[in-house]
C-alpha cells in the first residue's frame, strides 16, 4: 500500500510544476485522496461488499468532487490534475501512466447491466479539461484527448481526437493542415467530421493556401537559382520537379459545398 502510495505521490511530482513537496501533495491534492480511497472501495466492491463500496466511494466524491465508482479499475501512476468533476463510470478501465484533468467523464451510452459500457484508457493517455469520452471502446496509449472533445469512437494508439463530434487527427494530410492553419490565427483541429459542407469547404480553403505556399517557395527557389547561375550555363529547366505547372484550385466545388 505505502509503496504504491510513494509511487502515486512522485507521479505527481515528476507532472506538475506547481507541486512542490510530497507533503504538498499528500495533503492537498484530492486527485490523490480520490484514488486512495476509490482502492478501498474497489477492493471491498470485487468482494462482496458492493454497499460498503458504493458508500466509501459516495464519500469520496463529497471530499474531492471526483466521482469513481467503485467496479472501475484503475492502473498505477494514474494523476487525476484539480480533479473537481471528474466522472468515472463502473466499468472504465485506466492504464498506467494516464493523466485526466477537471470536468472530465468516462461515461457510458448503453443501458445494458453487465455490458461493457465505458471506456478502456492505454497506457499514458491524456485526457483534456471537460472532455466527454462515451462508449466501450479503447483509446490506444500514448493517445491525447483535447479540452471538451466529446469523443464516440475508438481512437488509435499515439492519435490526438478533439472537436465535438470528436475528429481524429493522425494523418501527415491533417498535420500539413493544422500547421497552415496555426499561421492564420486558429486551429484547424476545431473543423467538424466530414458530414458538414462548410467544414469541408473551410478544410479545402486550408489546404490550398498550405499547396500555394509550398508553390511559392518553390518559385522563389528557382529564381535564386537562375540569379546564381551565368547565363552561358543555364539549365534549360530550373524548375523544381515538384512544382506545379497547371491550376489545381476547385472553386466551382467549394463554392457547391456552400451553396452558391
Amino acid at each position: 500500500m505505502f509503496t504504491r502510495l510513494r509511487s502515486d505521490i512522485q507521479c505527481i511530482l515528476e507532472r506538475d510544476p506547481a507541486a512542490r513537496s510530497r507533503w504538498e501533495v499528500l495533503t492537498c491534492y484530492p486527485g490523490l485522496h480520490a484514488l486512495v480511497l476509490h482502492r478501498r472501495a474497489h477492493w471491498c466492491w470485487t468482494h462482496g461488499l458492493k454497499w460498503l463500496g458504493r458508500f466509501i466511494s459516495h464519500t469520496a466524491r463529497w471530499l474531492t468532487g471526483i466521482e469513481i465508482h467503485p467496479g472501475a479499475q484503475i492502473a498505477p501512476c494514474v494523476f487525476i490534475d484539480h480533479g473537481m468533476g471528474v466522472v468515472i463510470g463502473e466499468t472504465a478501465e485506466i492504464g498506467p501512466g494516464c493523466t485526466i484533468y477537471h470536468g472530465v467523464t468516462l461515461g457510458g451510452t448503453s443501458l445494458y447491466k453487465g455490458a461493457k459500457r465505458h471506456p478502456t484508457l492505454g497506457a499514458n493517455v491524456v485526457v483534456g479539461a471537460g472532455a466527454k469520452v462515451l462508449g466501450g471502446f479503447t483509446v490506444g496509449d500514448g493517445a491525447k484527448i483535447g479540452s471538451n472533445a466529446v469523443v464516440t469512437k475508438p481512437v488509435p494508439a499515439g492519435a490526438t481526437a478533439v472537436g465535438n463530434p470528436a475528429r481524429i487527427i493522425e494523418a501527415q494530410a491533417d498535420v500539413r493542415r493544422e500547421e497552415a492553419a496555426s499561421k492564420m490565427g486558429f486551429s484547424a483541429y476545431g473543423v467538424t467530421q466530414s458530414d458538414d459542407p462548410l467544414a469541408q469547404a473551410l478544410r479545402g480553403l486550408i489546404d490550398s493556401a498550405s499547396t500555394q505556399e509550398h508553390q511559392i517557395a518553390l518559385l522563389w527557389q528557382a529564381i535564386e537559382k537562375l540569379a546564381a547561375t551565368p547565363a552561358s550555363s543555364q539549365s534549360p529547366d530550373c524548375v523544381p520537379v515538384d512544382a506545379a505547372r497547371q491550376e489545381h484550385f476547385e472553386a466551382d466545388k467549394l463554392n457547391a459545398l456552400v451553396g452558391k
